[in-house]
């Protein structure tokens, strides 16, 4: 029953972030995907993966243990000040310590950790600022 209620506010929360989407409003000069290209690939996503869950169910779901529920509320709490953060860091230093933190609770080495920081921040740079042409949050280097 949990995983028909997961994927039952999942495919909610899909409906409605593709619906925000709908009503961000149209720049006099965005890029050929608009501003709700993006999010809208992200609801359908959610949706499809929201369905899944609802129509495939596991017999009988394993829960977390509480520290580890714990552990997983923290990572929320990051990723929010992730969000606040990025226009003052920029995407760059942000990204960097962000996927060096996470990637770190998930098991890897610290070294390891900073290194995968450090590539994921650079690849998505170079992907969606030089490669796309999106303009990401400036840091105080300028990138």
């Amino acid at each position: 029953m949990s995983d028909r209620v997961l994927g039952g506010v999942g495919l909610a929360l899909a409906v409605f972030y593709a619906w925000a989407a709908t009503i961000i409003p149209e720049p006099f000069s965005s890029d050929a995907i608009g501003p709700d290209g993006f999010p809208m690939i992200i609801a359908a996503i959610l949706g499809v993966s929201s369905i899944y869950f609802v129509l495939k169910p596991d017999p009988e779901p394993q829960w977390p243990s509480l520290n580890r529920l714990a552990e997983i509320g923290f990572a929320l709490l990051v990723m929010f000040a992730y969000a606040q953060v990025l226009p003052v860091l920029g995407f760059v230093f942000a990204t960097v310590i962000i996927t060096a933190y996470l990637t770190w609770r998930l098991g890897a080495r610290p070294l390891t950790a900073i290194f995968n920081g450090v590539g994921t921040s650079v690849g998505l740079f170079v992907l969606f600022e030089l490669i796309f042409g999106l303009s990401l949050a400036d840091g105080p280097l300028g990138f």
